[in-house]
């Protein structure tokens, strides 16, 4: 099942019918839209479940054949069980050529590992979106948006409004907002490393100036006097004649 698939008209409704039909291997679902009233259908529970592993059946114009016809569809929604690998109902939506739809498209990044950010800087490259809201025709509605990352610098972001976006296909924003689909930042944990070793560097010198000190200065706090020179030399002989003294008064 790729972007063509087959589906058979489901003739029972309700929680109990659908229940029955999933444990006989079949996903039931409905298409709507267009000018032709909801249909039921049943499909393949298997064939279905492998299909919504391609992420272009998501974001595609899907031909499905039903009653021996085709008619174009979208996927609109998915209901999964809470915790088995079971499709619990599947909703398509029927497209008309000449009216425009609002689709979810994938975003494809490249070329991350050779921008300046990453190659000179070390940064990482966060995809802040990983699809973007489009508007356009059926027939320009493209699989995905591929987005070259090569030119990206560090503390630099991509927008919306930066994106070539295919001819034909016009970007969704709301609010006049211009959303950042990816940018270029170093890891908080790099940024908080190298404050520490910083800290430390400044601590470590701050700690060797007070040992230097700590040498330079006396036994009671006082600066040592220098080796070989007059001052301390006469520093000395004064402190050794006040000693003298004192040893003749006590005699």
């Amino acid at each position: 099942m790729g972007n063509e698939f087959t589906a058979f008209p489901r003739a029972t409704e309700g929680r109990g019918a659908n229940r029955r039909l999933r444990r006989s291997g079949r996903a039931p679902g409905v298409v709507y839209g267009g000018s032709t009233s909801p249909q039921p259908i049943e499909l393949d529970h298997n064939a279905l479940m492998h299909a919504l592993r391609n992420e272009a059946f998501h974001s595609s114009i899907l031909t499905l054949k039903l009653d021996g016809q085709t008619q174009q569809v979208l996927l609109r929604d998915v209901q999964m069980h809470p915790f088995k690998r079971e499709i619990l109902h599947v909703d398509f939506q029927r497209v008309d050529a000449n009216r425009r739809i609002h689709m979810k498209v994938p975003l494809h990044f490249i070329n991350g590992e050779n921008s300046p950010a990453v190659k000179l800087s070390g940064a990482i490259i966060s995809h802040v979106a990983t699809d973007l809201d489009v508007w356009c025709l059926p027939k320009d509605l493209p699989s995905f948006i591929e987005i070259d990352l090569s030119e990206l610098t560090l503390n630099q972001s991509i927008h919306v409004s930066n994106l070539k976006l295919p001819a034909g296909v016009t970007a969704v924003t709301h609010g006049g907002t211009d959303p950042v689909v990816a940018t270029a930042v170093i890891p908080k944990m790099v940024v908080e490393e190298v404050a520490e070793v910083a800290a430390e560097t400044v601590e470590g010198e701050a700690v060797a100036a007070e040992g230097e000190a700590a040498v330079a200065a006396g036994p009671g706090g006082e600066k040592a006097p220098e080796k070989g020179s007059e001052k301390g030399a006469e520093k000395a002989a004064e402190k050794g004649a006040e000693r003298g003294g004192k040893k003749e008064e006590k005699k």
